[in-house]
């Protein structure tokens, strides 16, 4: 018998070392802990500890860790076709889920347009291709994004992203006729007006209008901190961009798949995007990312203008599809606003009593939930310190989840949806034990 903490039986002591020795430093841990196995919302690590989940690897398991149904889907294609390169020998499953995006995403604006799909790998080469196709369609080559936005890493979605540590420092130069515009926050200080006046202004100094392609926008900025566009802000925007014949381009890289209480954040507006982008729970796991935009606009990209080698790889689509019957079949659109609910009843319930002055501005969008830690209840006065001690002493009782913010100073939440009420309510008690003793210190 093989001894743990050897090779074939690693221990997290063991895999720590040879972690650092075979890949780079620039790849740090969100968790600290080293996967064995996961099932639903609970991962347990090389030394047999469980913990609750509460990070699904950064919202890409809205239906949980090794659904059955997406499993079976998975295991079903991988007897069929694994790879052919969608330019070389099409397949049914891309062109199923093509159609199943296209009425989603038609759904989400309303019904106005007609869609059509194409997939990639990841979020950050979806947003590469549309900003791409953008300025194909448009002549145009100005691309607008916002402060605290999350676009992806690669070297034109950094450029986009509105976070300069960690993201962009170094990195640089960037591509150019990149700008970016406040973000509505009202909790800090930005208003709705104000927000669109700064973008008003940006047409009038920095850019004309008229050579700006596109507009680039989180309905829920992720990395930024979890924080709702209000709905006046994207229908504002989306006038904004009529009227200068600017593309809208909503990336829901994080907020698609029901986890806001839609099937897309942008419906919470009833704001019809021209392209639409999404990738991490598309696919239960499998790396997969796509493209949707209006038929009137995608047709303009001449053939051979556009492609993937991996993109819309069988294995991944026929897990999507599995995704979408899950999300469906389940209620997890509706599953989100209750699990929403719990989390904001339980963390007002710590902010109005022991936690009062420590927990700030607490908000979400369905099951998309975040709460600003400061100082002396001074919304200005981030608390990072605060913040990184709680997420070290829950992952020490056995729950996980991430920071974000500009000083990642927000704990935020990415709960499965298909979590059960029982598991719910044992992590939101360990958030609670383990906010009680970081207060001690």
């Amino acid at each position: 018998m093989t001894a743990a903490g050897s090779n074939d039986y690693p221990s997290t002591e063991l895999l720590v070392a040879r972690r650092n020795d075979a890949c780079p430093m620039g790849l740090p841990s969100k968790s600290g802990l080293y996967a064995e196995r996961a099932e639903g919302a609970e991962i347990w690590d090389v030394d047999g500890k469980r913990y609750i989940d509460f990070i699904a690897g950064i919202g890409v398991l809205n239906v949980g860790h090794r659904h059955p149904k997406v499993q079976e889907a998975i295991k079903s294609q991988l007897d069929k076709v694994v790879h052919t390169a969608f330019g070389v020998a099409q397949y049914e499953p891309y062109i199923a889920l093509a159609e199943r995006l296209n009425e989603l995403v038609a759904k989400a604006g309303n019904g106005a347009s007609a869609y059509k799909t194409m997939f990639v790998n990841t979020g950050s080469e979806a947003t590469e291709q549309v900003c791409k196709f953008a300025r194909r369609i448009t002549g145009r080559p100005g691309l607008i994004a916002f402060e605290g936005a999350f676009h992806g890493r690669t070297l034109l979605a950094t450029a986009l992203t509105g976070k300069a540590e960690p993201y962009k420092a170094g990195f640089g130069p960037f591509p150019p006729d990149i700008y970016h515009a406040p973000y509505p926050n009202p909790y800090m200080g930005m208003s709705v007006e104000g927000a669109l006046n700064c973008l008003h202004h940006i047409v009038g100094t920095s850019i004309r209008a008229e050579d700006v392609a596109a507009v680039i926008i989180e309905p829920v900025q992720g990395e930024g901190g979890f924080i709702p566009a209000p709905i006046d802000y994207l229908r504002g925007l989306k006038e904004f961009c009529e009227t200068h014949g600017i593309l809208l381009i909503a990336d829901e890289v994080q907020t698609g798949f029901a986890r806001t209480g839609r099937m897309f954040a942008i419906e919470h507006a009833g704001v019809e995007p021209d392209f639409l982008i999404c990738a991490k729970s598309i696919a239960g796991g499998l790396p997969l990312g796509a493209i949707t935009g209006k038929a009137s606009l995608f047709d303009k990209i001449a053939p051979g203008g556009m492609g993937s080698t991996f993109g819309g790889n069988p294995v991944a689509c026929a897990a999507a599809l599995a995704v979408l019957d899950v999300i469906e079949q389940e209620g997890l659109i509706e599953r989100a606003e209750v699990i929403g609910q719990r989390i904001e009843a339980r963390w007002r319930d710590l902010a109005e009593g022991p936690a009062r002055g420590i927990f700030g501005d607490i908000r979400r969008a369905g099951a998309m939930a975040a709460i600003e830690c400061v100082r002396d209840a001074d919304a200005r006065e981030p608390n990072p310190d605060f913040a990184a001690a709680l997420q070290s002493m829950a992952r020490d009782k056995g729950l996980i989840f991430l920071t974000a913010g500009r000083k990642a100073h927000v704990i935020r939440t990415h709960v499965p949806l298909t979590i059960a009420d029982d598991l719910l309510e044992e992590g939101l008690d360990l958030f609670a034990e383990a906010t009680l003793a970081t207060l001690k210190g």
